[in-house]
């Protein structure tokens, strides 16, 4: 099944239930001429992308209200640069997505992925990553929960991770101060820098409203940064200041 078979079916899918009120997963299996696995699958994805609600055998609409909701934790800019960040991973490579609203985007983009290892700390992004028709290896950190960011931090945490070598870490940022670094308003900073000192490639996913945003906690400093991805509303200045620190700046198209 390539990534865009999978695509149009699960819009469709979308399609169906927003028309229909309710579809079942051996209508949809007979629909598509697929496995209601598959189907289930799809319907786990987009569950957890806020874009239906699993019922017993089938799916049902979000409601109004909800549906606000979902579109205001994941934009079409954070969509557009977890896109962005996702082309510079290869088949095979061991990643680090760590919890966050934009690096979530990025596990909709694994399905053309082969043979990937990926690690994460966030419990929706491992139900997410466990419901890929492509099955990559998927890794948990542990440690203790933190409700502040929804993910699992600590010293259990950071010495699962020390026992791993990756190849990229996909992170993202409360704020940019342009001359140290990425800031964050959590203070347990520990297992981001454990995960970018365990990573090959450190890469930073944030919307260019959030730079220069000088929060008080220092995540990641510039030495550690090799790639920022970002949205083309950056401004010029923003981006010579941060490639100067020998970062390099990719940019995906802003939504209007």
């Amino acid at each position: 099944m390539t990534k865009r078979n999978t695509q149009q079916r699960r819009h469709s899918i979308i399609k169906l239930v927003n028309e229909q009120g309710e579809v079942s997963v051996d209508e949809l299996a007979n629909m598509f001429a697929t496995s209601e696995v598959t189907i289930r699958k799809d319907l786990a994805m987009l569950e957890t992308h806020g874009l239906l609600l699993r019922r017993f055998g089938g799916a049902v609409p979000v409601p109004q209200e909800m549906t606000q909701l979902a579109n205001e934790t994941l934009s079409l800019n954070k969509q557009a640069i977890a896109a962005k960040a996702a082309e510079l991973i290869r088949d095979h490579n061991r990643i680090i997505i760590d919890s966050g609203s934009t690096t979530s985007g990025i596990v909709q983009q694994l399905n053309d992925k082969r043979g990937l290892v990926v690690m994460t700390n966030s419990l929706q992004l491992a139900n997410a990553i466990h419901e890929l028709e492509n099955e990559p290896t998927l890794l948990m950190t542990g440690g203790t929960w933190d409700p502040h960011s929804e993910s699992f931090q600590g010293q259990v945490a950071e010495q699962v991770l020390r026992s791993y070598n990756f190849d990229q870490l996909f992170i993202g940022a409360d704020g940019i101060d342009l001359e140290r670094g990425t800031t964050t308003f959590n203070e347990l900073t520990g297992l981001s820098k454990v995960m970018a000192e365990m990573s090959r490639e450190v890469v930073v996913l944030l919307e260019s409203t959030k730079i220069g945003r000088r929060i008080p906690n220092l995540e990641l400093p510039w030495d550690v940064i090799n790639v920022m991805v970002t949205d083309d509303n950056i401004s010029s200045q923003a981006v010579e200041t941060i490639s100067a620190h020998g970062v390099k700046v990719i940019l995906a198209p802003y939504a209007n």
